[in-house]
């Protein structure tokens, strides 16, 4: 199972994106894009992708802050 979560500093949604995966008990890789990854990475993981955070539960894309809210309800 891959879990990754996208990001950048600074970056609410990130944040927030994080908080709730962990309030569900959902462990993730975090790609902090400008530290340990680049912009070209994440293009290449999530092509298309124009904002962070993108998250990406059970190797399948599941996109924003939004879409992860919406996703886990």
């Amino acid at each position: 199972m891959k879990n990754i979560v996208w990001s950048k500093v600074p970056c609410g949604f990130c944040e927030a994106a994080k908080t709730l995966l962990k309030s569900k008990n959902i462990e993730f890789e975090e790609r902090m894009i400008g530290k340990e990854w680049t912009m070209e990475q994440f293009l290449e993981s999530v092509p298309g992708a124009k904002t962070v955070p993108q998250i990406i539960l059970d190797d399948k894309l599941i996109g924003t802050y939004e879409d992860l809210k919406n996703y886990l309800k």
